[in-house]
């Protein structure tokens, strides 16, 4: 079994937050350079045909990608701590919440970030700066509503850790790059939030 990974790109590092937060060890990661283009290399598509991180090779060689996926084959195989949810209602609250954060706080995020920074031009050309910053409002929407949220409840799903909290944090941390932290904005709740997960050994990897 082999993980690979981008270094400080945001989704492979919420499989890396979610083996952690198990307890896992002993797969061992490849990182992929996307900068020198290693994820467009032949080799690399024979794994990952669309060309993207992370992806998981399985023992019997099969891969799987897509962050998600992912992270639903490792609670299969190791389901202590579960972080997506015990009965039906609460593995459908669960992922209600990590598919808001991923599609309407990550997703926009990366947009911006991709299409504003320089750093990130040999993946994303050619950039429109203009539809990067509009993307920043739109990850900032949500980032108020989640701010609201987590003024009535500890957690992004509710009342407990879950995957959500780790593709929030992930997008947070990421969101660096757009020059977002959650307490320049105002968004008190948020930036305590994350400051708390950010105490948890998973957030160091």
């Amino acid at each position: 079994m082999r993980l690979y990974i981008a270094p400080r790109a945001p989704n492979p590092r919420r499989v890396q937050m979610f083996i952690a937060e198990k307890g896992i060890t002993g797969i061992p990661e490849v990182a992929v350079d996307l900068n020198a283009q290693e994820h467009r290399s032949e080799a690399f598509r024979a794994r990952s045909p669309l060309a993207k991180v992370p992806a998981l090779e399985l023992p019997d060689g099969r891969v799987l990608t897509e962050t998600r996926a992912i992270c639903t084959w490792i609670e299969g195989r190791w389901p202590e701590p579960d972080l997506m949810g015990r009965t039906g209602e609460e593995r459908a609250f669960i992922e209600m919440a990590d598919r808001r954060i991923e599609w309407y706080f990550m997703l926009p995020m990366a947009q911006c970030i991709r299409h504003t920074h320089p750093g990130l031009a040999p993946l994303e050309q050619p950039q429109f700066p203009d539809f990067g910053a509009s993307q920043r409002d739109k990850a900032l929407d949500t980032a108020r509503w989640l701010d609201a949220e987590l003024q009535r409840q500890p957690w992004v799903a509710g009342e407990r850790f879950s995957i959500a909290d780790i593709t929030a944090f992930c997008t947070v941390e990421f969101a660096r790059l757009a020059r977002f932290k959650p307490a320049d904005e105002g968004l008190g709740a948020l930036q305590a939030w994350r400051d708390r997960v950010a105490e948890r050994a998973s957030a160091r990897v």
